[in-house]
C-alpha cells in the first residue's frame, strides 16, 4: 500500500539487472529527499533477484514487486501500475522508467512540471539525443515511419513518462497495456505532451534486448492499432486489386485490337488475373479480421494478481499498522 504522504511514485521494471538499479534508487533518493515511493517490478529474475535491502540502502521508501516469472518489459510495467492503482490517490504523480541508467533521474522534474497544466494527462520523454549503435537508429526510424504508414498516428517516445493519477487509473483498464505501453498512451486518447530530454548511457551491464526483441516489440505495437492496420492493408490490397482489374481490361482491349505481340496477352493476363485473385481474396480477409477484432474485444480487468509471488515492502512494521 503507498502512503498517501507519498506525493510521487516511481515503477521500474527491473530484471537481472541489481547493480544498475542499486544505482538508480540511489539517484532518485538524491533528487527527490522527500515524497517519494519506487514500486520496484522484479520480473522474475533467476540470477540477480532483486533484494529490498537496494531500496534500503538507498534510503527510499517503497516495494519490491517479486513475479513469480518473467513476463516481459511491458507487462511487468503494466503490472507495477495496477497495483499502484489500488492505492493511488488524486494528488500522487507516477513516472514509468527503466531500471538501466537510460532514463536519467535529473530530467524528471521537467516530465513532472508538465503535469502543472490541467489541460495535460500525460507527459512522454521524447529523445533529443541517443546513446545507440547506428544499427538501431537506423531501424527506430524506418520503424517510425512504418508505424505512422500502417496505423495514421506518430510514435515517438518509449516507457519514460509521467502520469496523473486519473490518467495512470485509464491505462491500467486497458488491455493493450501489457503489450505496448506506449501504444496504450496512443490508443488511451489521454491529454498528450512531449518533452524533449536526452537519454543516458547505462549504468551497468548490458541490455537484455536484442535486435529480434527490439523487432518483436515494435510489431507489438502495432498489435494495438489492429484494426487500423487491418483497414489500411485491406484498402491497399483493394486498390491493388483494382489496378490489376484495370489492367486485364487495358490487356483485353489492345488484344482485340491487334496491338499485342505473340504471347504477351496470355502472359500479361495470366499475371493479372493472379495479383486480382490474391489481393482480392486478401482485402476480404483483412476485413473480415477487422470484424473479428472489433466483436472479439471485451474490457476486463488486467489479473495481475495472478503474477505476482511476494510484496516486500521497505517498512513492513509500517504496512502492519496501516493494515
Amino acid at each position: 500500500m503507498i502512503p498517501a504522504d507519498r506525493t510521487l511514485i516511481v515503477v521500474t521494471p527491473v530484471f537481472e539487472d541489481r547493480e544498475a538499479s542499486a544505482r538508480l534508487f540511489q539517484e532518485l533518493a538524491a533528487q527527490f529527499p522527500q515524497g517519494l515511493f519506487v514500486l520496484a517490478v522484479d520480473d522474475g529474475s533467476v540470477r540477480q533477484p532483486l533484494d529490498i535491502d537496494s531500496l534500503r540502502a538507498a534510503g527510499v521508501q517503497g516495494a519490491v514487486l517479486r513475479l513469480r516469472r518473467n513476463v516481459g518489459h511491458q507487462r511487468a510495467i503494466a503490472i507495477g501500475l495496477a497495483h499502484a492503482c489500488e492505492s493511488l490517490q488524486d494528488h500522487q504523480r507516477v513516472v514509468v522508467m527503466d531500471s538501466d541508467g537510460e532514463d536519467l533521474p535529473a530530467t524528471m522534474p521537467a516530465l513532472l512540471q508538465g503535469l502543472d497544466d490541467a489541460e495535460v494527462d500525460v507527459v512522454v520523454a521524447q529523445r533529443k539525443r541517443r546513446v545507440e549503435t547506428l544499427r538501431f537508429k537506423a531501424f527506430y526510424a524506418i520503424y517510425k515511419r512504418f508505424f505512422r504508414l500502417m496505423t495514421g498516428r506518430p510514435i515517438a517516445f518509449g516507457n519514460f513518462m509521467a502520469l496523473k493519477a486519473a490518467a495512470a487509473r485509464r491505462l491500467v483498464a486497458m488491455q493493450e497495456l501489457s503489450i505496448h505501453v506506449a501504444g496504450a498512451v496512443l490508443g488511451s486518447r489521454l491529454r498528450t505532451r512531449a518533452c524533449p530530454l536526452d537519454r543516458g548511457p547505462r549504468y551497468a551491464g548490458q541490455s537484455k534486448m536484442n535486435f529480434v526483441g527490439l523487432v518483436l516489440h515494435g510489431f507489438k505495437g502495432l498489435m494495438v492499432f489492429a484494426e487500423d492496420v487491418l483497414v489500411r492493408v485491406g484498402i491497399a490490397c483493394g486498390l491493388i486489386a483494382g489496378a490489376a482489374l484495370a489492367g486485364i481490361v487495358a490487356a483485353v482491349l489492345l488484344k482485340l485490337a491487334g496491338y499485342s505481340t505473340p504471347g504477351w496477352f496470355s502472359v500479361a493476363l495470366g499475371l493479372l488475373v493472379l495479383m486480382l485473385l490474391q489481393t482480392g481474396a486478401l482485402a476480404l480477409m483483412t476485413l473480415m479480421l477487422t470484424g473479428v477484432v472489433r466483436g472479439g474485444t471485451v474490457t476486463t480487468a488486467i489479473g495481475y494478481r495472478d503474477f505476482v509471488a511476494a510484496v516486500i515492502p521497505t517498512h513492513p512494521a509500517d504496512d502492519a499498522d496501516r493494515a
